[in-house]
């Protein structure tokens, strides 16, 4: 998937054949079926993870004074994982091979100290909106190693994992014929299209044809109620086709991918919509909103109300705190202000238990695809005048940070204990 992107940002024909190859690719299809044949990992989540990688140092480094973690997101093959700091930075951090081929060895690390360093930093020009992985990213097959960012003034960008150089660019343009940023990203389940959110419209750009051509979809008219800026966008992998919309107009829509069909719209979040993410079986979309101390659940089959809500401290930041869903299906854990990973039963929608991620603000917490192993990132920004800035450059080690969690439990299938 090497692009030659020429000026006018199309790709040439021998590229485009090797970008059919991606999505027919025997490596990458061997690699897929592996993953789908891997049991499932069963979370035991009455016994506190160990943190057993940590990274913050080297982000308090930064020519950024006031450097702070915004997410970390896994590779569809858990190979690595991606994270997003105020220094306008994508950093890449692969998982030592044991880690997850045997995460029972792992043990407990230190904070005071690094467990070593990202093997690739992405520098974008301004403040990085939101980023992706391509959907069947796998290390087996390098062409498939890529992610897509979107910064404020920029058009979206895709990223070679490997290199760290620019594959090509995704450009949409306003009236005035200037640049418009995306403000959220998404692949489709295929990894054919790329979904991109703007104020009122959702913009569709063929993976293989970087440039400007796309399609555009208009959210500000019918029984959409104008949705205003799209903040988040999450296919279902259960009902092929279908997608949830959120946005920051506190409302969130569901639609058909072929043809933006709307389906219906869900009202009832408090804050604009940060998230939205389908469950495992496809039948619940669970929301979660800025300034907004509940994620919702929804059921797609009866949208009438709010099944439950689940609590988490954010009523006073406007920070977007990023929630995920573990492999099996049966529990989410969301961070919040409080520093405390909550995690909750989807079934009934109880509490189930809490650990300390950090003494900050835990903005995204995320499970491994397929080993017993979570990711969580800290930070807030902090409002610091000159002559304090000693203070500002001696943050705790679990401050301002993202670790790599491993929880008890057993394969699905097996009853051998991981500890």
């Amino acid at each position: 998937m090497h692009h030659n992107i020429l000026e006018d940002g199309e790709i040439d024909a021998t590229v485009e054949d090797e970008e059919e190859h991606l999505e027919s690719n025997p490596a990458d299809c061997a690699a897929e079926e592996s993953f789908s044949a891997r049991p499932w990992p069963l979370f035991r989540f009455d016994i506190p993870p160990l943190r057993t990688y940590h990274f913050a140092h080297q982000f308090q480094d930064s020519s950024k004074r006031h450097n702070f973690f915004k997410g970390v997101k896994w590779s569809p093959d858990g190979s690595s994982l991606l994270t997003s700091s105020e220094d306008q930075s994508l950093r890449l951090f692969y998982l030592p091979e044991d880690s997850f081929v045997n995460p029972g060895n792992l043990a407990e690390c230190p904070i005071s100290q690094d467990s070593y360093s990202s093997s690739l930093i992405v520098k974008e020009a301004e403040m990085v909106y939101d980023y992706c992985w391509y959907p069947y990213m796998s290390t087996l097959d390098p062409t498939s190693c890529v992610f897509v960012s979107t910064t404020r003034d920029h058009p979206i960008h895709l990223w070679d994992a490997v290199s760290g150089e620019l594959r090509g660019t995704y450009r949409a343009y306003d009236g005035m014929d200037e640049i418009t940023a995306a403000l959220s990203v998404s692949f489709n389940t295929s990894g054919t299209k790329l979904f991109a959110g703007y104020d009122k419209l959702i913009r569709v750009f063929d993976v293989h044809r970087p440039g400007r051509d796309f399609v555009q979809y208009s959210m500000a008219k019918g029984d959409t109620g104008s949705l205003g800026i799209v903040s988040s966008i999450a296919f279902s992998t259960t009902y092929s086709g279908m997608l949830a919309v959120g946005s920051y107009s506190q409302s969130t829509a569901v639609f058909v991918e072929d043809n933006m069909e709307l389906l219906y719209v869900l009202h009832g979040q408090m804050g604009g919509v940060t998230q939205v993410q389908f469950s495992k079986d496809g039948n619940y979309i669970y929301t979660g909103g800025r300034k907004d101390p509940y994620i919702l659940c929804w059921d797609i089959r009866n949208t009438i109300g709010v099944v439950y809500k689940l609590y988490r401290s954010t009523e006073s930041t406007n920070q977007r705190i990023s929630f995920d869903i573990e492999p099996s299906g049966r529990h989410l854990g969301t961070g919040g202000q409080d520093g405390i990973v909550h995690i909750y039963d989807l079934q009934s929608g109880e509490w189930v238990s809490g650990f300390s991620a950090a003494s900050d603000t835990v903005n995204c917490f995320s499970f491994h695809p397929s080993a017993p192993l979570a990711a969580s990132s800290s930070g807030n920004r902090r409002f610091i005048m000159p002559d304090d800035f000693e203070e500002s450059i001696n943050l705790s080690g679990d401050e301002n940070c993202t670790s790599i969690w491993k929880f008890s439990g057993s394969w699905e299938g097996g009853s051998s204990e991981k500890d």
